[in-house]
């Protein structure tokens, strides 16, 4: 019998969701977008939330309270993540987050970081972090682009970090780290072709979350087994 699956923001990314559920073995229960009464979601097995920064920790706060595990797709919220952690544990409940559910993205975190460790003490290697994405996304730079300089340094890469990002047309999402000496330049960049391999990364998620209590990290339950 498929899980109820509630969709937390009705946008281009919920509809995504919506489309791919069935084949993560889903049925959607409610469709909740701007306005309308998050407890609509009430009985769901679980909920996948994309809608705006501002928003999400209400959201959680409410999908706690009504015992629905959460997947938070929404970027630039981190900000409110001790909130959200509170809301979490105190009702028992579950929640997965990350600042890009792509998988090939959670990949490129990885390979990041291992250069970023094998060049923490080679001082010739300057670096860059860029992206680019849609003239509609909210929060530049992205989250992803955040969170990839903060583990760069996190793995002791202690020198300038170059900064920057572009909006423009209806560009899904390039991320770029590169290191460059006198010698040769090393470029990592992942490109997404479309929104879909973000949906269907929480959907991932949200498969796994039900049954599992507390704050998880999308790239903790994806590599768990490594």
């Amino acid at each position: 019998m498929p899980r109820k699956l509630a969709i937390v923001g009705y946008g281009k990314m919920g509809k995504m969701v919506e489309q791919l559920a069935p084949e993560y073995g889903f049925a959607v229960q409610a469709r909740l977008d701007v306005n309308d009464d998050l407890r609509g979601a009430a009985g769901a097995d679980v909920a996948i939330e994309f809608t705006s920064p501002g928003a999400v920790a209400t959201n959680v706060e409410i999908l706690a309270e009504l015992g629905v595990p959460v997947v938070v797709g929404t970027t630039g919220w981190l900000g409110e993540l001790g909130r959200v952690s509170k809301a979490v544990e105190k009702h028992g409940g579950g929640l997965v987050w990350s600042p890009n559910f792509s998988i090939g993205v959670n990949v490129f975190f990885r390979l990041v970081r291992e250069a970023a460790r094998l060049l923490e003490n080679q001082p010739e290697y300057g670096a860059w972090a860029w992206e680019v994405h849609h003239s509609t996304k909210k929060d530049a730079p992205s989250g992803t682009l955040l969170k990839l300089v903060e583990e760069m340094k996190n793995c002791g890469y202690s020198r300038p970090i170059d900064l920057s990002s572009s909006r423009a047309g209806a560009h899904p999402g390039t991320h770029e780290i590169g290191f460059d000496s006198a010698a040769d330049t090393i470029t990592l960049r992942h490109s997404a072709r479309s929104r879909e391999g973000f949906a269907r990364g929480a959907l991932k998620a949200a498969q796994w979350l039900p049954g599992n209590c507390g704050v998880f990290k999308f790239e903790d339950i994806l590599f768990q087994s490594r």
